[in-house]
């Protein structure tokens, strides 16, 4: 069987983390310290905090804004439950919009619809690692600001909504010569076993506020709030006669570890040499097979801009849709492809169709784009360690699959 999507753990991984576990810290210490320094270096935002989980991250930047009850925050129906759960959890109202037919995300004039005084947040998803568009999406927030209502100090700051790029899956795409991350305001990435970059678990927050806000001091409060509200981390308390330490607010434990940190730091290493071609021509051997079915629609990749600059996504997933299918034909499509010993999954399940959800009142009915591009959508294995033969058995398990079912 070929697996749909296994992490890259190789003798340079085992060796790091050996050494790590020899070294007496293994919690956060210098090793993850190092690793935010190399992100924000290679990001080009302002400054980056490594945290146990990208959904941790989305929820404390939700938290630090003062998102809480009454308060709505936009974000696509098309995603993974985790960026409507954090809207939940602060007990404010998520606002699903639908998104774009061609590229899965989210549609900026729904948005605008979507706006009202109360709300705080957008959360775009740049899915399957290609990125939104910033430039609209930036400039909606400034031609809207007049209708924020701004309650806490750090809303009173910005003078807008937030926007809160949920980049699960696009850690080293390229949005008009600028890496995702440096995109927005805040963008927070994953680093779980699937994604590209794998830390095991992990994610990271990349802070890129505009002025007044100072992100180091952004940083630092961060630090805090995400270590039970302790002024004080391990590795600041370890300096002689510096054991003494106060809690000032009731924070969280949200805390990437040394072990996983160094796992990132030998990814983000070899990330663009090495990683990224390999996933980029599995997805270009893919895009081969299949341009020339009449019942395959390909998904955007890269796209060439106006002004002579690139959109490109980091080949984090390759969402093939099968035209004029039903749900039902997609999934007997996948039972046959699993009968060829070649896993394949789906991204996503909308939000909206998931029983909690419903029971909030919310209906996918709502979202025909979303649902259309969902009941069409199969997710095809991209992995570093796939090699040219298993590309080919994925090929021709589609292939034969495919026009098996739909004749």
């Amino acid at each position: 069987m070929i697996p749909f999507s296994p992490p890259r753990i190789d003798q340079r991984i085992i060796d790091e983390v050996t050494k790590v576990l020899k070294s007496g810290w293994i919690t956060t210490g210098p090793r993850t310290k190092q690793f935010e320094k190399e992100l924000t270096a290679y990001c080009g935002n302002k400054t980056t905090l490594c945290l146990n989980s990208a959904t941790a991250g989305l929820e404390i930047m939700l938290r630090w804004f003062g998102v809480k009850e009454g308060d709505e925050v936009i974000l696509p129906a098309y995603t993974y439950s985790a960026t409507a759960n954090v809207i939940m959890h602060c007990g404010a109202t998520p606002v699903f919009v639908d998104i774009d037919k061609d590229d899965f995300n989210i549609s900026v004039s729904a948005i605008e619809k979507a706006i009202t005084s109360k709300t705080k947040v957008i959360m775009p998803v740049d899915f399957a690692g290609y990125p939104c568009n910033y430039d609209e999406l930036n400039a909606l927030v400034v031609k809207h600001k007049d209708m924020f209502n701004p309650e806490t100090e750090e809303q009173k700051t910005l003078g807008r909504m937030l926007i809160l790029s949920d980049s699960a899956h696009s850690f080293g795409a390229w949005y008009k010569g600028k890496h995702a991350g440096s995109l927005t305001d805040v963008s927070v990435f994953s680093f779980h076993a699937v994604k590209n970059l794998t830390t095991a678990e992990g994610g990271s927050v990349a802070l890129n506020l505009p002025a007044p806000f100072n992100n180091e001091e952004v940083y630092k409060a961060l630090c805090v709030k995400t270590l039970h509200g302790q002024d004080k981390d391990a590795l600041a308390k370890t300096q002689k006669g510096n054991w003494r330490y106060d809690i000032v607010e009731a924070g969280y434990k949200c805390n990437l570890t040394d072990i996983m940190a160094v796992i990132g730091s030998i990814e983000l290493e070899r990330y663009d040499s090495d990683t990224l071609p390999k996933r980029k021509k599995i997805c270009e051997t893919y895009t081969n097979a299949f341009k020339n079915k009449s019942w395959a629609q390909l998904p955007v990749q890269i796209v060439a801009n106006p002004d002579d600059s690139i959109t490109e996504s980091c080949y984090h997933l390759f969402a093939l849709r099968i035209k004029g299918i039903t749900e039902t034909q997609r999934d007997a499509i996948i039972k046959e492809i699993f009968d060829c010993e070649v896993s394949v999954n789906v991204h996503f399940i909308p939000v909206p169709m998931m029983s909690f959800y419903k029971k909030q009142g919310y209906d996918v009915k709502n979202y025909p784009v979303t649902f259309d591009n969902y009941s069409r959508e199969i997710s095809l294995p991209v992995f570093y360690d796939l090699s040219d033969e298993m590309v080919s058995k994925v090929i021709e398990a589609v292939i034969n699959s495919v026009e098996k079912v739909i004749g």
